[in-house]
């Protein structure tokens, strides 16, 4: 009785009122979006975030603005950091991250080795190399490592971690 009376008031609400009751009773989540880049050679691009704890090594990426699409954001994002272009963007999966609210959608995307000597330099690089997937950077950590196998395996595979 109380659930089809709180059902009808609900329906009967105006626009406005349900979108508070949305806003204050459901989570938000901060969103980012991620790419892990490989080259003609089968090499991943790394970047050296000065900002990130750790190693600071990571792949490229960062949050979403308003009303921009993941696979634009991506794109954004490698260019402010880089200056380079991606030639080809395709979604590998999307995650949340444990003891923060955020969703993480990562791509693959490909590029032809740039030459990262003329990167262009952000606040927030501060060096972008390729390497191979059996010599990653020392210091990169495991949930970046476990990122980037779970983003190169084949769809579907066995061997795409969780």
């Amino acid at each position: 009785m109380w659930k089809g009376l709180l059902a009808g008031v609900w329906r009967g609400s105006p626009r406005f009122l349900k979108r508070a009751g949305v806003w204050l009773t459901q989570p938000r989540f901060a969103v980012t979006a991620g790419a892990v880049v490989s080259d003609e050679r089968g090499r991943v691009l790394l970047l050296r975030h000065v900002l990130r704890r750790g190693s600071g090594w990571g792949i490229p990426g960062g949050f979403l603005n308003a009303g921009e699409q993941p696979d634009e954001a991506v794109r954004r994002e490698l260019r402010e950091e880089t200056g380079l272009e991606l030639d080809a963007v395709e979604l590998a999966f999307v995650r949340t991250l444990d003891g923060v609210r955020q969703v993480e959608v990562i791509f693959r995307a490909r590029m032809v080795a740039a030459r990262l000597a003329a990167l262009s330099k952000s606040f927030e690089i501060d060096r972008a190399e390729w390497f191979a997937l059996d010599s990653l950077p020392e210091g990169l950590g495991r949930d970046q490592r476990r990122l980037i196998r779970r983003a190169l395996a084949p769809a579907g595979s066995a061997n795409a971690p969780e």
